[in-house]
């Protein structure tokens, strides 16, 4: 298996629970914020370390997700829709329960869009994101 490209068909994708679409969604999300500041010039560890922790924080991702709501497609809606209404057992002291569901729904979108292999809708919706950074 390619665990860097993962090939799942349609049915596969449908089985997975939103949490587990947004546990891969929360990696994906990650490494495209790390890598945005990374390349956006040099900085220090810690610095970079610090950003991308503002960045991924629940209420970084709650706002994120409401900056690309008008640019997504009805699947992509229903998709972090689905996402925002699934009911993980905790939420983050740092984030309220509307923040952390809203964070889920960025998530599940994101690993949805990682699963099916659509990278270049990826990287439109989180450009659309890095605008507002």
């Amino acid at each position: 298996m390619d665990y860097l490209h993962p090939k799942l068909d349609d049915a596969a994708i449908a089985r997975m629970s939103s949490l587990a679409l947004a546990h891969v969604g929360d990696a994906v999300y990650e490494i495209l914020v790390r890598t945005h500041l990374a390349c956006g010039g040099s900085q220090t560890a810690k610095n970079l370390h610090s950003q991308t922790i503002t960045l991924v924080r629940a209420s970084a991702q709650a706002k994120a997700i409401e900056h690309i709501l008008p640019d997504l497609t009805e699947e992509e809606e229903t998709v972090s829709r689905h996402g925002r209404n699934a009911k993980p057992k905790t939420v983050p002291k740092s984030a309220t329960v509307a923040e952390y569901a809203h964070a889920t729904a960025l998530e599940a979108l994101f690993g949805w869009l990682y699963l099916k292999q659509r990278y270049d809708r990826i990287n439109e919706l989180f450009g659309r994101i890095a605008e507002t950074f």
